[in-house]
């Protein structure tokens, strides 16, 4: 296994998103808005709950400053998000069970005419690290109901912060985290290669091997590796050789850098050191920079209160030099299992595609 697959010839059966046009596009494409869920299940963030709801507010302020935000909160929860969010951000009430939409919400995709469609992935709580997860199975469904929006329903558990790609046919993801048995038991390579085919329009995959160490997603990208416009990626690093996640990112940064993507271009690969150790709930606080929102003009990162956050700043500056980079203190976020990228979920520019 090369960790990289060009499926362009395979007809795939009945594919449904890409047979009628529609891709994922890039996260650097222009956006329409940004779904973000107020904090609710106070179990994952224990002592850090109270601060977390106030992270995300400022997460939330971030945004706005660059695109709209839709804020949704349990029915109980709308005055306090609504008045920690501020004026300028719209708060809706939806019941869920979590606060991480990038993995619960839908995936849009978009076709050339500009119309903009959902996909809907099915959701078991992230392969059973949380059972109680009714609510957020149903989340996407009804953002996209509520517009109303076309829904794409699809065969595969999957979370958002699982895949990435540069918009021209190029996926990247961590592959265990896909094939994992607690979500997909039984799926093979191929099979996950020709479902990402058919719903998201890709024709490459490049394939990572590890996610970092104690991330109770079993390996989501978006702590690892993001493309920040296509043939350019950034990537998580661990210089120490005594690190956990050291083997991982070194191995990953392989990969990458021997890895071309659809148009057959060598990757441009630019690592990211990681900030110092911290220990949480269930381990390891998995503390990556990669882990940022792209907003219309904006680049919103995380701070974690350590001396890399202004070397990762200035990466990211340069890789952005159009963007405003706004950073914002997400220590609070990641005690809940998560970081900035996961509790943002981008809408692309464009109108809805009728149901």
């Amino acid at each position: 296994m090369n960790g990289q697959t060009d499926i362009s010839g395979n007809p795939a059966a009945s594919a449904r998103p890409a047979e009628q046009g529609f891709r994922l596009p890039a996260e650097f494409e222009p956006h329409a808005r940004c779904w973000m869920a107020w904090p609710c299940r106070s179990a994952a963030f224990g002592a850090h709950f109270e601060a977390a709801r106030s992270a995300f507010a400022s997460v939330a302020r971030a945004v706005a400053a660059c695109e709209p935000v839709i804020m949704l909160a349990n029915p109980e929860h709308l005055a306090d998000a609504t008045r920690r969010c501020g004026p300028g951000i719209e708060v809706r009430t939806l019941e869920m069970d979590d606060s991480w939409t990038r993995d619960t919400g839908p995936t849009f995709v978009r076709n050339r005419f500009g119309r903009v469609a959902g996909v809907v992935w099915r959701f078991n709580g992230w392969g059973g690290v949380w059972t109680e997860h009714r609510q957020d199975a149903r989340m996407a469904r009804r953002i996209l109901a509520s517009w109303p929006m076309r829904a794409f329903e699809a065969e595969l558990v999957l979370e958002g912060g699982a895949v990435h790609v540069d918009g021209e046919g190029t996926l990247l993801a961590v592959l265990p985290c896909l094939l994992d048995p607690a979500r997909n038991p039984g799926l093979t390579r191929t099979d996950l290669e020709e479902i990402l085919a058919r719903y998201l329009n890709v024709t490459r995959f490049i394939w990572l091997e590890h996610g970092l160490e104690d991330d109770e997603t079993a390996g989501h990208v978006d702590n690892v590796a993001c493309f920040a416009r296509p043939g350019l990626v950034l990537v998580h690093a661990a210089a120490d050789p005594d690190d956990g996640n050291h083997h991982r990112a070194r191995e990953n940064l392989a990969r990458l850098q021997s890895a071309t993507d659809a148009r057959g271009r060598r990757l441009e690969v630019i690592p990211i050191e990681q900030p110092a150790r911290r220990e949480g709930r269930n381990g390891r606080l998995c503390l990556s920079y990669i882990n940022f929102y792209l907003a219309n003009g904006g680049a919103i990162i995380p701070a974690f209160d350590d001396p890399k956050d202004q070397e990762a700043r200035r990466i990211i500056e340069a890789v952005f030099p159009r963007r405003r980079v706004i950073q914002v203190p997400a220590l609070d976020i990641v005690h809940g299992g998560g970081g900035i990228h996961c509790v943002t979920l981008q809408q692309p520019m464009g109108e809805p595609a009728s149901p």
